[in-house]
């Protein structure tokens, strides 16, 4: 167990955001959709592509971390990403998350390259009914891990936009993990259709 926490696990786990951030910053009634996986009109997102960097994953839902924050993929499918099912879905309106590993023991993860994106650079997430999402990188950035901006991160208001989380800094061990998180900001781009369902 500690040998997998050691590499990412409990960083960004821990980091992504919990509840209370969420309350502060969120309106409304936006806190009580913290508490179950919120009912999805579009069609949810099974695989992500990010051809700047070489990243092509399959996505799957995750929820809460038994301590309140986001929960990642196990780190024995590290090379897959998580989908914060408690949040939009990417191409719905507001922020959609997707986080993922940096790293392990044994070597690079999903997202080890993910500070290297910069603006301009397409994501595209590919959903269930065969559609492909296409978002536009705004920004990269990095945050100490008590910096975390949860008020840029959660919603279900405003414009279609997606973040992509993951962690960053250095390595300090403990419940901490890394330093700080690399999250990465796009906006909606496109919506295409596809012909097939993905199964």
């Amino acid at each position: 167990m500690l040998a997998g926490v050691f590499a990412t696990g409990a960083g960004l786990g821990r980091t992504v955001g919990d509840p209370l951030e969420w309350a502060a910053a969120a309106a409304g009634d936006e806190q009580s959709s913290a508490a179950a996986p919120a009912t999805h009109a579009a069609a949810r997102p099974v695989s992500l592509a990010v051809p700047a960097i070489d990243v092509s994953a399959r996505v799957k839902p995750v929820g809460e971390a038994p301590d309140g924050t986001i929960a990642v993929p196990p780190l024995s499918r590290h090379q897959e990403t998580g989908w914060y099912d408690r949040g939009p879905v990417p191409g719905d309106p507001g922020p959609a998350i997707i986080v993922g590993h940096v790293d392990t023991k044994s070597g690079p993860s999903v997202f080890y390259h993910l500070g290297k994106l910069r603006a301009g650079d397409k994501i595209e997430v590919i959903r269930d009914d065969g559609s492909v999402v296409v978002f536009t990188v705004d920004s990269v950035e990095r945050f100490a891990k008590d910096q975390f901006p949860a008020d840029r991160i959660y919603g279900h208001d405003g414009p279609a936009e997606l973040r992509l989380i993951t962690c960053g800094g250095t390595f300090v061990g403990g419940r901490t993990g890394y330093e700080d998180n690399v999250i990465v900001f796009a906006t909606f781009t496109t919506l295409r259709v596809g012909a097939a369902p993905q199964r």
